[in-house]
């Protein structure tokens, strides 16, 4: 009764953010009135080009983040594990900044390059695990080895030239304005495939729960579900960055709050999780619109300014400790 309980309050949050998203904002919009027909071309253009396609993608980052962090979190059996830790946001980051050194005028490109990078990114660290141990420890290090070797290679392609860095740091910062309906397509696709591979595979995540030797014992082959998952997890933020940028601390945050309603089940925390994740991106974008409308802050700014002291918080937690020891 607790689990269908949040999901109806989640389900009906998610229905009020996505609705005060599209209404409100430097102008507000009569959202009855273009449904019906009755409002002029300047509302309806609003509703259509700008209030609905960000929205929509507000709900495709807080799905895709939030179910990456779970995946993550769950396999790694570590509570501090995001998207990040498998170097999607420094894969990104990486394939952007060369695009806009070698091809300068190749800017609408970002979305492709980011999505490539981060997933290329991904299948090597992946690919580098599973030629060692494949353990959880081991991914979670080879994460990190890569990760800083495409931040230093970042760092030293940002010396280079200052107009593109100038570009870069508006991708890194994550927003979603100007995204296009037709931008969401694809990666609605790529994070509808690996959530509902996630939704298959929990099961058997919710086993590992027991440790990598009873697991094994269950016939579970840890290894291989292990890197399975990360590659879903992978697909899942590398779509969201194709079109948010780096939008951060969403998979890291939305998991811990999901464990706590319905506790440790993976299947209820994907669920829950999404509804959540959906919640707070568009509310986030919603604050970032209207709290010094007409000028916007990024919801990417918001998202740290929330998420960081929230980690801060995790880390003074014993709780913590005990997960990632």
């Amino acid at each position: 009764m607790r689990y269908r309980k949040v999901l109806l309050m989640s389900f009906l949050s998610l229905l009020l953010c996505a609705a005060a998203g599209v209404c409100f904002g430097s102008t507000r919009l009569d959202l009855w009135a273009v449904l019906t027909g009755n409002a002029d071309a300047a509302q309806k253009m609003i509703l259509w080009q700008l209030r609905l396609p960000r929205v929509l993608a507000g709900l495709l980052a807080g799905i895709g983040l939030s179910a990456a962090g779970v995946l993550l979190q769950s396999v790694t059996a570590n509570a501090l594990a995001s998207p990040n830790i498998i170097g999607i946001n420094s894969g990104a980051g990486l394939s952007v900044i060369l695009l806009l050194t070698l091809l300068p005028t190749a800017g609408k490109w970002t979305p492709i390059a980011a999505f490539c990078g981060a997933f290329a990114a991904a299948l090597v660290i992946l690919t580098v695990a599973g030629r060692l141990s494949g353990s959880k420890l081991t991914v979670l290090l080879v994460g990190v080895a890569v990760t800083a070797i495409l931040n230093a290679a970042i760092s030293f392609l940002s010396l280079l030239d200052e107009g593109v860095l100038a570009q870069y740091n508006h991708f890194t910062v994550g927003s979603l304005k100007a995204v296009r309906l037709e931008e969401l397509l694809l990666p609605a696709i790529l994070i509808g495939i690996s959530f509902a591979a996630a939704l298959l595979l929990s099961p058997k995540i919710g086993v590992l729960c027991l440790g990598d030797e009873a697991a094994s014992a269950l016939g579970i082959r840890v290894r291989t579900l292990r890197l399975i998952a990360m590659a879903c997890a992978a697909m899942s933020a590398a779509a969201v960055v194709s079109f948010a940028g780096l939008l951060g601390f969403v998979g890291l945050i939305i998991p811990h709050i999901s464990r706590r309603l319905v506790g440790e089940n993976p299947r209820r925390m994907l669920l829950s999780g999404a509804l959540l994740g959906g919640c707070l991106v568009v509310l986030a974008d919603l604050l970032g619109r209207v709290l010094l409308a007409p000028t916007e802050i990024p919801v990417g700014i918001l998202m740290s300014a929330i998420g960081a002291p929230y980690f801060l918080l995790l880390l003074l937690r014993r709780n913590v400790y005990d997960r990632i020891s």
